[in-house]
């Protein structure tokens, strides 16, 4: 009876902090995606028959909560799923993982590295000479990230229930020299339909993408927190037909993923599995590819 009880004001606790960190969480996700798709939009979330691509995305929040998708979200679980689908060749190299950023074993880490949360998004820091690092800065930028649920900030419900830990990963450039280029496919149904190639992502400027069929033919698309580039012309890769069919194997049997790549000298290397792009609220410009995007998403009947 004491070790249930002992549950009991263990959950109890975990509930209230949440409810302090996090004082919205006491809406329901339909009420609480409702209220936020409007304050973005002002537009009524239409959750009965979602049209565009930002809404089905809400829909699939709330109703496409597939076990597996947990799994797949988390940047250090879905190397398992990788490794088996693809094979082990196509991950960067990780050189370990940890639940605690003292547990990190700096001295045994290269001068190069990355290290990122598995359980969000941004909190990336790319070290490029480790004598440099500030550990100070970097300690308080992980424990906050890590105390982090990142499901609670959009209801992205893939992020729920990731265990919070921290991996380094090797630092690796293409051939720009400075940076990865993220080739972004959005498969629907297992079928790539469109790649988003962005580029400047770390640099003093503004964030910059191109958008291209599997043709690789240049669409005059932009989304929020982007700029078009058309003057900037991205060369097909040669391994494109290679890294689409890759896309495919990943994303088969689920409604939508965008399933992100990087190529350095030829050779494909997986970036992660995307389940809400933007958390819906994507932004696109001009808006008429919110419905384009929403029409290459059939949402089964609830």
């Amino acid at each position: 009876m004491g070790f249930c009880f002992n549950k009991f004001i263990d959950k109890f606790v975990r509930i209230i902090q949440t409810i302090i960190r996090y004082p919205l969480c006491v809406f329901p996700d339909k009420i609480y995606l409702e209220l936020k798709y409007y304050s973005k939009t002002g537009r009524k979330l239409n959750l009965k028959n979602p049209v565009l691509f930002d809404e089905k995305l809400q829909w699939l929040k709330l109703y496409d909560r597939q076990a597996e998708y947990t799994n797949l979200a988390d940047k250090y679980e879905v190397r398992k799923f990788i490794a088996k689908t693809i094979g082990e060749q196509y991950l960067i190299p990780n050189y370990g993982v940890w639940s605690n950023f003292d547990e990190i074993p700096f001295d045994s880490l290269p001068d190069k590295f990355v290290l990122k949360c598995t359980h969000d998004c941004s909190s990336v820091v790319i070290c490029k000479d480790k004598k440099s690092l500030d550990m100070a800065k970097l300690r308080k930028h992980f424990k906050k990230r890590l105390a982090e649920n990142y499901f609670w900030h959009k209801r992205e419900w893939v992020y729920k229930n990731i265990k919070p830990r921290i991996i380094a990963e090797k630092f690796m450039v293409d051939e720009s020299g400075v940076e990865l280029k993220d080739y972004r496919i959005y498969c629907f149904d297992g079928e790539p339909k469109i790649i988003e190639v962005t580029f400047d992502t770390f640099t003093s400027g503004p964030r910059k993408e191109n958008f291209y069929t599997p043709q690789w033919e240049y669409q005059s698309l932009a989304t929020k927190g982007y700029v078009a580039a058309p003057d900037i012309k991205i060369q097909k890769p040669k391994c494109l037909e290679q890294m689409l069919d890759l896309a495919r194997k990943l994303s088969v049997g689920k409604i939508h993923v965008r399933v992100d790549f990087y190529v350095i000298e030829d050779k494909i290397y997986f970036g992660e599995l995307t389940f809400y792009n933007a958390a819906g609220n994507t932004g696109f410009n001009p808006p008429q590819w919110d419905k384009i995007f929403g029409d290459w998403m059939t949402l089964p009947k609830r």
